[in-house]
């Protein structure tokens, strides 16, 4: 007979799932005959078929250090995390009005020449209404002028965004990270349902929706990317680095969902109409929006196959009006740790509302008043660079030695303005099969969303939940079920 998994489970206030009293929540009750059926045992066995299944795919994440890149597996946890419709209602919202509201201020900050010709005070209107100092747009290390002719007249700078959000003990759902460079993670979750579904078939076919049914979603929304030249239907393709980017999986994963071209630089053509095609399997497909996936940086890096620079030849499409960039570049400026303190302040201005999601408590430490709040407290803090892009840099103060933290004291105080401090905000938990048995193990959602005509933006019902393992494994994946 099965192991009952639930068993000894150490519940809390904070977790999804168990109550303190060791019975399943509401939400969680729809898994509990397959989950008791499973057991332990079956729980264990599906998790071997997934991981099998997984490296048969290549369902890998990579990162670089020194120089070298590492791939490594990225697991997936066979109980899925539920997401109570009224959370998913409130949540959704929250992340179009975030986006709606980071499209308006790129669109401000990157207007071009800084407002409209002739005006003498040439910053944007939220400096000019004093809810943004100048500096932290104006001498933002994001902030790329050479951006402002990568974007047709009035299209959307972020076509895709994502905000990570995290559910507090509380129950309330709070907004951690923006990403609007180029958001990862959504092929993941696609991918983490079609693994699911093959390990544990009498399970995942109680999941109440299907990821794949944001693919259109998806699609619609880079097409709103074309130029308003574009003739019909926008023909898509994805650009990639290839197999040196960390996400690759993703990349084919996308363009196949896409039922879209796969490109690298070495492919990518200029047409005579001023326009670019891209070159697959010998045959060339004219395009009116690539699905831009690495990074603003190197795009100067690549040459393309007439050796011109790959940065130079797309700005030069976009400005012929034929081709719409998805993600444009210079979205930095948008989603550094700095302008993440100010999104609340934004979505007041640009859009007249109040935030519908809360933000984790930071402070811009370039602002003196505000390094004064927090001068003696970084023992309680977390301490980001302001340049620190995927968490790079990051210290946790509360983990930091007496050492350490004298270290941390000194170099802030030496160049305030290169971090920001933020509240320690802790996550819910759901069951994750750790060694043999179900252990509560902390949780954030990726959300996606995409821009729409009009300043609009719909969130895709695609999340993908992260989990921390522990004990140095770093962190997984759960399939996450949308209930409503």
């Amino acid at each position: 007979m099965s192991r009952d998994p639930f068993a000894g489970y150490p519940a809390s206030p904070a977790d999804e799932a168990v109550s303190p009293d060791g019975l399943l929540r509401d939400t969680y009750a729809l898994l509990e005959p397959a989950l008791q059926r499973l057991g332990i045992e079956g729980l264990t066995t599906a998790a071997d078929v997934m991981a099998a299944e997984r490296q048969t795919r290549e369902v890998n994440v990579g990162s670089w250090s020194d120089g070298r890149q590492t791939v490594r597996p990225f697991p997936l946890d066979p109980v899925p995390r539920v997401v109570a419709a009224a959370d998913w209602v409130q949540v959704a919202a929250g992340v179009e009005q975030r986006h709606r509201a980071l499209n308006a201020f790129l669109a401000d900050a990157y207007r071009a020449a800084g407002r409209r010709r002739g005006d003498a005070d040439r910053a944007p209107e939220i400096v000019r209404a004093g809810v943004l100092p100048e500096w932290a747009v104006a001498h933002s290390p994001g902030r790329h002028p050479e951006a402002v002719g990568q974007a047709w007249p009035g299209q959307p700078r972020a076509t895709v965004a994502a905000v990570d959000v995290l559910r507090t003990p509380s129950g309330t759902w709070t907004a951690a990270a923006d990403h609007l460079r180029v958001p990862a993670g959504l092929g993941y979750a696609l991918a983490a349902r079609e693994s699911a579904r093959a390990a544990l078939p009498e399970l995942f076919d109680l999941a109440p929706a299907d990821p794949r049914d944001a693919v259109p979603v998806l699609r619609a929304g880079l097409g709103v990317a074309a130029p308003p030249s574009c003739p019909g239907s926008p023909r898509i393709a994805v650009l990639t680095a290839g197999e040196s980017d960390n996400y690759w999986f993703e990349h084919r994963l996308l363009a196949d969902a896409l039922g879209a071209p796969l490109a690298r630089a070495s492919d990518v053509w200029p047409r005579l109409d001023g326009g670019v095609e891209v070159s697959v399997g010998g045959v060339r497909h004219p395009v009116d929006v690539l699905y831009r996936r690495f990074d603003d940086g190197v795009l100067s890096a690549f040459r393309t196959p007439i050796g011109q620079s790959l940065d130079l030849l797309l700005t030069e499409a976009v400005r012929s009006g034929r081709l719409g960039l998805a993600n444009v570049p210079g979205n930095e400026l948008a989603d550094d740790t700095a302008t993440f303190a100010w999104v609340p302040a934004m979505i007041r201005f640009y859009l007249g509302e109040e935030s519908l999601i809360g933000s984790v408590p930071t402070w811009v430490l370039a602002d003196e008043a505000q390094w004064a709040q927090v001068r003696d407290r970084l023992h309680e803090l977390v301490v980001k660079p302001v340049a620190g892009y995927g968490g790079r840099g990051t210290v946790f103060g509360p983990s930091c030695s007496a050492a350490e933290l004298a270290s941390l004291q000194a170099e802030v105080a030496a160049a305030p303005y290169r971090f920001v401090a933020q509240e320690p905000v802790e996550s819910s938990t759901v069951p994750t099969l750790v060694d043999g048995t179900l252990q509560p193990r902390r949780v954030d959602l990726r959300m996606f969303s995409v821009a729409g005509p009009g300043g609009s933006a719909e969130a895709l019902r695609a999340p993908l939940t992260r989990v921390s393992l522990g004990g140095g494994a770093g962190r997984g994946s759960k399939d996450t079920w949308l209930l409503g």
